[in-house]
């Protein structure tokens, strides 16, 4: 049960059935449907509201109940509210660091974030680590408000001591019971390394029409080390990448270039930010933004749709008398 449509109306559920109506909803999936005797709003079908709503905070379903033979329709709006039904996730179960055993304390060193598609309190609230006493976790405000994790280097390391530190890094939501979800962290300790990677540019900034052909090689990112060997060997990651992008953009691990999966689509999004790490073979690293910006082709044609039309009409009928309701979406 969703709504008495019927009452709301102010109408009799038996007159529902006597004037015949039909409910239509965009797309191709019908969520919703009235039942006869009742004048009930029900569903239709199973609602999920982080595949419908990924990228919406507020989250709207919307449908018209048309009555045939008054040639009237209705505009109803279904608010699908949240559940806490995800737990937050990391992209990776495992996250390896490289530790120069010379790096000071109080040195921070940015960490994959967890992702929870819930919404509100149900949203990802909270990090915590545990471990080992020569780490702490510092979690910073982003300018959208989502936090982002730090791992802090609380004592000096020494690799002759200690190779490796293991530790557990847990992200957890506001729900009533709470979900969470782990990441476990493998730091290695490496010799000195004196120089980092240095990326050519802070920000890359790439403009593309949602048709340029999958494979295509959008941008090249390009950092350099001044350091001999391993230590001045750089490979490419992606820091930060939301699941979306993910499905779209390649980054070469060698190259720097980031290549297109498969097709863009404008109406579907219109611009992706990802950040990319270089990292040298001493555990050094820096970070860049790419913002990759989708502009608009015209790849839609106007879909006209009639959702009522009379079969027959009174040839005294007056004029600015409705014969048809049509449906324009480009």
């Amino acid at each position: 049960f969703v709504g008495d449509v019927a009452k709301d109306l102010g109408l009799q559920p038996l007159a529902l059935g006597d004037r015949g109506f039909q409910i239509v909803s965009e797309g191709r999936t019908q969520y919703f449907a009235v039942h006869g005797k009742t004048g009930h709003l029900v569903t239709a079908e199973r609602i999920d509201r982080e595949q419908l709503c990924r990228l919406v905070e507020k989250c709207l379903l919307r449908c018209e109940l048309i009555m045939e033979r008054e040639m009237k329709f209705y505009e109803i709006e279904v608010e699908i509210s949240d559940i806490n039904d995800n737990a937050p996730r990391f992209r990776e179960a495992e996250i390896e660091l490289r530790m120069n055993e010379m790096t000071a304390p109080g040195s921070r060193f940015p960490l994959a974030e967890a992702h929870d598609p819930d919404s509100g309190r149900n949203s990802l609230q909270s990090y915590e680590l545990s471990g080992d006493e020569h780490f702490s976790l510092a979690v910073q405000a982003g300018p959208g408000g989502d936090q982002r994790p730090e791992l802090v280097l609380a004592k000096a390391l020494d690799r002759e001591e200690a190779a490796f530190h293991e530790l557990v890094l847990r992200a957890s939501d506001g729900g009533d019971p709470a979900r969470t979800g782990t990441a476990r962290i493998r730091v290695t300790g490496l010799d000195a390394n004196d120089n980092a990677p240095a990326f050519s540019q802070a920000e890359y900034t790439v403009r593309v029409p949602e048709d340029v052909p999958v494979g295509s090689v959008l941008v090249t990112v390009t950092a350099t080390d001044n350091d001999e060997g391993l230590n001045g060997q750089v490979k490419y990651w992606l820091k930060k990448v939301s699941d979306i992008a993910s499905d779209i953009f390649r980054l070469d691990n060698e190259t720097g270039e980031i290549m297109l999966l498969r097709t863009l689509d404008f109406e579907d999004g219109n611009s992706y930010e990802l950040e990319v790490q270089a990292h040298d073979g001493g555990g050094l690293f820096d970070t860049t933004k790419v913002t990759i910006s989708v502009t608009d082709v015209n790849d839609n044609m106007p879909v006209i749709s009639v959702r009522s039309a009379i079969s027959e009409i009174s040839e005294d009928a007056p004029s600015g008398t409705v014969v048809a309701l049509l449906h324009v979406h480009d």
